[in-house]
C-alpha cells in the first residue's frame, strides 16, 4: 500500500500543482480582477480641531473637494460596490507642508485588492478666522402672475453675521436674499436663498462659512402691485400754427402706458393728463415732434411699470395753406411687381403720412383709398430698401413733398408637404 502511494511521487506532485494552476486560470477567466473608477467622491475632513482650536480655519482649494477613486477587485465583488460604499477621508493631523493632506480610502460592500484616489492629496489653505456683519439685499427671480408686478421687498433679518477664512470674508462684496416669485398673485413671505458675491459679481462658495441665521434662515416679504393700462390725455391749448397754416391733428406714441401702484390709488386713475405748459409751441409751419417725460404727471402712489419708458412722443401735424393731411395704413398700400420668391413687410412702420395741396373743393371730396402704391420691379433680391410712393391724384392736386417708404424683402419660406 505504501509503495502504491509513493510510486511516481514526482508525477503526482506535478499533477497537483498543474491542477491548482488550471483552477487559478479558470477562476480568473470566469471572474477576473478588474479596475473601476468612481467619480465625484466627496472628501471628508476629520480632526479639524487641529486647526480651528488656534483661531484659524481652512479652505479646500484646487478643486480637490471631490476626487476620483479607482478600485481594483474581482468582477463579482466589483458588482457589489457602489459609489455610496466608498469613503474618502483626509485627516488634518496628517497635514504636511502646510497645504496638503493625504487622502485615505475605505470601501464597503465588497472585497477589493486596492483603492486609490486621484488626486492623492487634499489641497488646503490655512487662514486666520474672521467675522463680519453684512447687510442683506432682497431680490427676486421668476415672473409673477399677469396683471401684477413686484412692489416692495423687505428682508428678514436685515443683516447677517458671517464667520470663516479671513480671505473669504474680506472678499465678500454683497449679500443677497433671493426669493422665487414665479406665479405669485398675492402678497407673501417667501423663504429665500442667501447668495454671496465678490466685487466682480462672482458667487462665493459658502461651504466653509458659518452664519447666525439658524434654522429660520432668511425670508423676503413680497408686496405685489396691480398693473393698469391708462391713456395719455394732451392739453393742446397752447399749440398754434403760423399765419396761413393750421394744426390738422395730434398723435402721441405710445397712446397708453402701464402703471402700477396700490389698488385704491389705481382705481382713481382714469388717464394721465399732460398740461398745456408741456406743449407750449407756436408759429408752426411743419410737422413737429416733441418728447415729453410723463413721470412727473403721475399721481402719488402710482409709478410706471417700466421706469425706462417715461418718455412719450407727441407729433403735431401742420397743414400748409391749400393743403390737406392724410394718413394711410401701410397695409392698404397697393404693391406692384413683387417677385414671386419674395415676401414683403414694413418693419415697425404702421402709417404713412401724406400732404396734398390743391383746390379746397377738390380735396374735400377726394378719397385716398386705393390711390397709394409702390412698384418693386427693380427690387428683386432680399434686403431693406427705401421705395418711392406713388399717389393717384385728381387734376390740379400734387404732393407737398415726395414720400417714400422703407420695405423689407425676404425669401419666402416654403412649407414642406407631409
Amino acid at each position: 500500500m505504501e509503495k502504491r502511494l509513493t510510486a511516481n511521487l514526482g508525477l503526482k506532485v506535478l499533477a497537483f500543482f498543474t491542477a491548482v494552476f488550471m483552477w487559478f486560470i479558470v477562476v480568473n477567466i470566469d471572474d477576473p480582477v478588474i479596475e473601476k473608477t468612481y467619480t465625484g467622491i466627496p472628501v471628508q475632513v476629520v480632526n479639524e480641531e487641529v486647526v480651528t482650536t488656534t483661531n484659524r480655519t481652512y479652505q479646500i482649494v484646487d478643486d480637490t473637494k471631490e476626487v476620483n477613486v479607482t478600485v481594483r477587485a474581482q468582477r463579482s465583488e466589483m458588482n457589489k460596490i457602489k459609489a455610496e460604499n466608498i469613503t474618502a477621508t483626509a485627516d488634518m493631523k496628517e497635514l504636511s507642508l502646510g497645504t496638503q493632506i493625504p487622502i485615505e480610502v475605505s470601501v464597503e460592500g465588497g472585497r477589493y485588492e486596492s483603492a486609490y484616489t486621484t488626486p492623492r492629496n487634499l489641497q488646503v489653505q490655512i487662514d486666520d478666522e474672521a467675522k463680519n456683519n453684512f447687510p442683506i439685499t432682497p431680490t427676486t427671480i421668476g415672473t409673477v402672475r399677469e396683471g401684477y408686478v413686484v412692489g416692495e421687498l423687505n428682508v428678514n433679518p436685515e443683516k447677517v453675521t458671517l464667520r470663516g477664512p479671513k480671505t473669504v470674508i474680506n472678499n465678500i462684496s454683497r449679500v443677497v436674499a433671493e426669493a422665487d416669485v414665479s406665479g405669485l398673485s398675492e402678497n407673501a413671505d417667501i423663504e429665500a436663498r442667501l447668495i454671496l458675491y465678490d466685487a466682480n459679481i462672482n458667487v462665493i462658495d459658502q461651504t466653509l462659512l458659518a452664519n447666525n441665521l439658524g434654522k429660520e434662515g432668511v425670508s423676503v416679504e413680497v408686496t405685489l402691485y396691480q398693473v393698469k393700462s391708462v391713456p395719455i390725455k394732451l392739453d393742446t391749448s397752447m399749440v398754434t400754427a403760423a399765419k396761413g397754416y393750421k394744426i390738422s391733428m395730434f398723435s402721441v406714441e405710445p397712446r397708453d402706458v402701464s402703471v402700477t401702484g396700490d389698488k385704491s390709488d389705481l382705481s382713481k386713475l382714469r388717464q394721465i393728463d399732460v398740461p398745456a405748459e408741456a406743449l407750449n409751441v407756436s408759429n408752426l409751419t411743419q410737422r413737429t415732434e416733441k418728447v415729453i417725460d410723463i413721470s412727473s404727471y403721475l399721481p402719488d402712489g402710482v409709478s410706471l411699470v417700466d421706469q425706462n419708458a417715461s418718455s412719450v412722443v407727441v407729433t403735431i401735424y401742420v397743414e400748409q395753406p391749400g393743403a390737406k393731411h392724410y394718413e394711410v395704413s401701410t397695409s392698404s398700400i397697393t404693391v406692384n411687381n413683387l417677385a414671386a420668391n419674395l415676401e414683403l413687410s414694413y418693419g415697425s412702420m404702421v402709417d404713412l403720412e401724406l400732404q396734398i395741396k390743391g383746390p379746397e373743393e377738390t380735396l374735400n371730396v377726394f378719397s385716398i383709398a386705393k390711390k397709394v402704391s409702390i412698384d418693386l420691379k427693380n427690387y428683386t433680391s432680399p434686403g431693406t430698401y427705401t421705395v418711392p410712393v406713388s399717389v393717384e391724384l385728381p387734376d390740379g392736386c400734387s404732393l407737398v413733398e415726395d414720400v417714400s417708404v422703407e420695405v423689407i424683402l425676404e425669401e419666402k419660406v416654403e412649407e414642406q408637404e407631409e
